[in-house]
């Protein structure tokens, strides 16, 4: 059975995200990030950051509920049981720092079938609230 491609193209209301120094932590201890800009928010200040900054990876934190509404979009049509991890691409901006909003919104970019298999493409890009891009993500979903 082919993929839905209806809601190609379809655009999901941003998504809020408040980056707390905290979160920012954890995330970066559990990630094995033991960077002093990640942890210590004097060591950010005097590096010109306003507070502890992210890692990179940190942006499947502050995008994984605006991409959860197109995965589970019955439009889209996934079948989540199904589903495995086909690739992520990411471009960042300016790095993000605790204190800030960042929106991520998803579009869907791709439902095909290649070779038996159903592959999802969707886009994120995600924006502080100075309206700079901090990343844009391209993120591939299969269905066996």
């Amino acid at each position: 059975m082919a993929p839905k491609t209806e809601a190609v193209g379809k655009t999901y209301a941003p998504v809020t995200y408040a980056v707390g120094r905290e979160k920012v932590r954890e995330f970066a201890s559990a990630v094995g990030e033991e960077h002093e800009l990640h942890h210590d928010p004097e060591a950010a200040r005097s590096a010109g950051y306003a507070d502890v900054v992210a890692p990179p990876m940190f942006v499947v934190v502050y995008s994984s509920r605006a991409l959860a509404g197109a995965l589970f979009d019955p439009e889209v049509g996934i079948d989540f049981a199904r589903m495995v991890h086909g690739g992520q691409e990411f471009v960042w901006g300016p790095p993000v720092v605790a204190g800030d909003e960042v929106a991520t919104e998803v579009e869907v970019k791709e439902a095909a079938d290649r070779g038996g298999l159903k592959f999802y493409v969707f886009e994120s890009r995600s924006t502080n609230q100075g309206g700079e891009t901090v990343c844009t993500g391209i993120w591939t979903n299969i269905v066996r």
